[in-house]
C-alpha cells in the first residue's frame, strides 16, 4: 500500500481527487489476480450439493427438511 500511495504523490496530472492511468492498471492486474485465484479454487462441496436440492423438483421446502431444518429462520419465510 505505501508504494501506491507514493506514487499517488509523486504522480502528475491525476486529475481532481482521482487516479492515474498508471495506478488504475496496476488495480485492475491485482483484482483480476484475486478474481483468478477465487475462480480456481472452485465451489465448495456443501455449496454444490445445496444447489442440486434447491434445482431439485420441490427442493428447498420445509417438508423435506422437516419442521425447522437446520435454517435458522425461526419459522419465517
Amino acid at each position: 500500500m505505501k508504494d501506491l500511495k507514493s506514487q499517488a504523490s509523486r504522480s502528475t496530472t491525476p486529475g481532481k481527487g482521482g487516479l492515474t492511468p498508471e495506478i488504475q492498471s496496476r488495480i485492475g492486474h491485482q483484482l483480476r489476480a484475486m478474481y483468478d485465484d477465487v475462480v480456481r479454487q472452485g465451489v465448495p462441496d456443501r455449496f454444490a450439493e445445496l444447489i442440486k436440492k434447491l434445482d431439485a423438483p420441490g427442493g428447498g421446502s420445509q417438508s423435506e427438511n422437516g419442521a425447522g431444518g437446520s435454517n435458522d429462520n425461526n419459522g419465517r419465510d
